[in-house]
C-alpha cells in the first residue's frame, strides 16, 4: 500500500491534468485569485464585523515573494490548460508553513480536487523542510472545515459547534507523524448549517 492511500490521502497521481508550480503572476494563478476575490465578496460582503472589507484587499495583501522557495509556493492543476484548483503556503513560522488561497473552480467541485491539493502542499512543504502545517479558515466556509476535517487537520476549536465564534477557526497538522486530531478525519459538517455569518477579522479568510 502506498504512504499516500495509507495516510487516506487521494491518490493525485491519478487525476489526467498537470500539476506546476508557479508565480503569482502567473494567468492560472490570477484566475484561481480572482475567482477567490469573488467568492469571499459573495460570502462576507464588504464589511467585517462592523468594519469596512474589501475581498480584493485581502487576496492581494501578501507579497508575492511570500509564496516562492524556499519559503512557500504556489500550486496550481491544469486539465487542458485551464486551471480547476490550486493552493499556496507561506512560511508562519521556522517549522511551520501556512497555508492559504485554497480554491477549487465551481463546476468541479466533487472530484475531491481540494484534497488532491491539500495533499501536494502538504508534500511540498515538506520538500522545504516544513514539520507542521497550519491554517485558518472564516465562520462562513463550513466546506473548509469539512475538508480539513477529512483530511486529517487537528481543529482549534469544537468542530460540533461550528461556527464557534466570530474569531479565527484554526486547524494544524504534523506532517511527520499522526496528529491527535486525525481521528476525525470524514466527520460530517452540514454546509447549509452555516450562511454568511459576519466575521470580524480578515484572517478569518483563508
Amino acid at each position: 500500500m502506498s504512504r499516500a492511500l495509507a495516510e487516506g490521502r487521494p491518490r493525485t497521481e491519478e487525476l489526467p491534468g498537470t500539476w506546476r508550480i508557479a508565480p503569482v503572476s502567473d494567468p492560472s494563478v490570477q484566475i484561481l485569485l480572482e475567482d477567490l476575490v469573488r467568492e469571499y465578496h459573495e460570502r462576507y460582503g464588504d464589511s467585517l464585523g462592523g468594519s469596512p472589507h474589501s475581498a480584493r484587499e485581502e487576496v492581494e495583501r501578501y507579497p508575492a515573494h511570500r509564496f516562492e522557495a524556499p519559503e512557500g509556493t504556489f500550486l496550481v492543476y491544469e486539465e487542458n490548460g485551464e486551471p480547476l484548483t490550486g493552493g499556496a503556503f507561506m512560511r508562519f513560522d521556522e517549522s511551520t508553513a501556512e497555508v492559504k488561497r485554497v480554491w477549487t473552480r465551481s463546476d468541479q467541485r466533487g472530484r475531491r480536487l481540494a484534497a488532491a491539493t491539500m495533499a501536494r502542499l502538504e508534500e511540498r512543504a515538506r520538500d522545504l523542510g516544513y514539520s507542521r502545517i497550519y491554517l485558518t479558515t472564516g465562520p462562513a466556509q463550513p466546506e473548509a472545515v469539512a475538508l480539513y476535517l477529512r483530511t486529517g487537520y487537528t481543529p482549534g476549536f469544537d468542530p460540533e459547534h461550528y461556527p464557534a465564534n466570530q474569531v479565527p477557526h484554526p486547524f494544524s497538522k504534523n506532517l511527520l507523524t499522526p496528529d491527535p486530531g486525525a481521528h476525525r478525519a470524514g466527520q460530517p459538517i452540514d454546509p447549509g448549517a452555516v450562511t454568511a455569518t459576519p466575521a470580524s477579522s480578515k484572517e478569518q479568510i483563508a
